[in-house]
């Protein structure tokens, strides 16, 4: 038996005992090779699972993702391991890929079934009211969404002796007021939801395929999709080129999608999504020239409006130690949702880890952009993000820090840490513009590239090409709530449900005597 088919088989027994049967998955191309689906998704990570599942529900779906199975993998399920995936990073396999920034700034991305949420600290907590009406979502079927994948994959976490410790480090600091345990993004200390369970074993989007049809479903996994096909001259999308992801072969295969009404998806990421509009010609023209990539539409905001929250971590004890490892699971939010605070304990290697107290901008003014290094689709893209470039954000910066340092001097904190609390850390606008300016990272939650109402309409159709569409972080113009993952994974669902219905639409007017729509019976 193939290592692969051991851990199908553990996947399938996990979710039968949860009632959920997984769907048929392979990492042959060949049995997908030529066929044709009604819908093909790229990308089976946080929007693309619960977007597959969604559609699953009344036609064939194709999810081709990069990366390999979740399912089986310790460093992926279980909490105790939290962290040592970003430790052990290759160049084709490995579940978290690696990418640097022009910035200089070290970053990660999920490359497996389920995305960043097989990565990540799993907290999960919804976007504020504000941004659901900026976004022009429907507010009922927003909740609906946001329900459908709570009742699935979300628990209320048993707190830990550090993450106790640190709410009330929150506290003291002055984040008010207390709201206990919610998912709602609102301001003050909370504790919010997680995707793992009391047991410790994480749920990530990939379990929310059980939940679909799976007979429906066909996952394709260590596959890279190469570029969107189209149907002769014209600007409809009619499927994809793929190959393997293992970087052996340059072998191209081909999936299509059904001929009337078919449609390619893609979920690929903030990185993953614009990267293969551009490589299929979708893009700046003068970019896409560079390449002697054929021009489909010359669409120039592609890549653009890439953004990555500014953030700062301070590590809080003294010296790396061996404690146990602790994902999020309390959040602070300041007032008008300006800045959002977390802590962990990371391990630093095998044997040590280190608690780290981080904070972020959560409105950056300072945009990047998004451009290809070659027309290898497994090779990341150049990302720029242009951290801290606007002054407002250096400012914010700045006082981001003295939040900061509110709560690793908190009485709370320093008694638990054995540590003496500090007058000072840094002070004064030049220190604390320096100490930002050397010192900022990410806070993994970069998204853009494919903003709605520049690159795809409020129904996330690509503007100027047919039956294409983009459904993830990427057409995000800035991060919702604490974390993006609850969206993302909701935003697949609630497009899911749009589609379904617009999709039963176009089949009674097809149906319908002149094109006239009739009443149902």
């Amino acid at each position: 038996m193939s290592h692969f088919v051991f851990l199908v088989i553990i996947a399938m027994f996990i979710n039968l005992s949860q009632g959920a049967q997984m769907p048929y998955m392979t990492t042959d191309p060949k049995e997908v090779s030529g066929k044709s689906f009604d819908y093909i998704v790229v990308g089976g990570g946080t929007a693309g699972c619960s977007l597959a599942a969604t559609l699953s529900e009344k036609y064939s779906v194709l999810v081709i993702e990069r990366g390999g199975s979740p399912f089986g993998d310790p460093l992926v399920e279980e909490r105790k391991y939290f962290g040592y995936s970003l430790l052990n990073t290759d160049e084709y396999s490995s579940v978290a890929q690696s990418f640097t920034s022009v910035d200089g700034i070290e970053n990660y991305r999920g490359r497996v079934l389920g995305g960043s949420s097989a990565i990540n600290g799993g907290f999960y907590s919804r976007a504020s009211d504000e941004f659901v009406k900026k976004a022009g979502w429907d507010k009922d079927l927003v909740q609906d969404s946001y329900k459908w994948v709570e009742s699935k994959v979300v628990f209320m976490p048993e707190l830990t002796q550090w993450q106790s410790v640190v709410q009330f480090g929150f506290l003291e600091a002055g984040f008010y007021p207390y709201n206990g345990y919610s998912l709602e993004h609102t301001q003050g200390t909370k504790i919010g939801g997680s995707i793992y369970d009391q047991c410790g074993k994480r749920h990530t989007a990939a379990d929310l395929l059980g939940f679909g049809k799976p007979i429906c479903i066909t996952v394709l996994l260590n596959a890279t999709v190469k570029s969107i096909i189209f149907d002769g001259n014209t600007t409809r999308a009619v499927g994809v080129r793929f190959m393997e992801s293992d970087g052996n072969s340059n072998k191209s295969y081909k999936a299509h999608v059904e001929k009337h009404r078919g449609e390619v998806i893609l979920a690929a990421g903030a990185l993953g999504s614009p990267q293969i509009l551009l490589l299929s010609g979708i893009g700046p023209e003068n970019h896409l020239k560079d390449f002697d990539i054929p021009v489909i539409v010359d669409l120039k905001e592609v890549g653009r409006k890439m953004s990555d929250n500014p953030a700062i971590s301070l590590l809080v004890d003294r010296f790396s130690q061996n404690r146990t490892l602790e994902p999020p699971q309390v959040a602070a939010i300041a007032e008008g949702y300006k800045f959002i605070l977390e802590s962990e304990v990371l391990p630093t290697d095998i044997t040590t880890t280190r608690i780290s107290i981080a904070a972020k901008i959560a409105f950056p003014k300072s945009k990047g952009r998004l451009k290809l290094n070659s027309t290898n689709p497994i090779e990341n893209p150049s990302v720029k993000f242009n951290y801290l470039k606007n002054k407002e954000d250096l400012d914010a910066c700045q006082e981001m820090v003295l939040h900061l340092q509110h709560v690793a001097r908190s009485e709370t904190v320093t008694f638990f840490l054995g540590t003496q609390a500090q007058d000072k850390f840094v002070a004064g606008d030049e220190d604390l513009k320096n100490f930002c300016k050397q010192n900022v990272r990410t806070y993994y939650h970069y998204h853009g590239g494919c903003v709605v109402g520049s690159v795809v309409d409020e129904d996330y159709k690509v503007n100027g090409v047919k039956r294409l569409r983009v459904i993830d972080g990427s057409t995000f113009e800035e991060s919702p709530g604490t974390n993006p993952m609850a969206t993302v994974l909701m935003l697949g669902r609630y497009q899911g449900i749009k589609i379904l219905k617009e999709r039963e639409e176009q089949e009674i007017m097809f149906l319908s005597p002149q094109g006239s729509p009739q009443p149902q019976p």
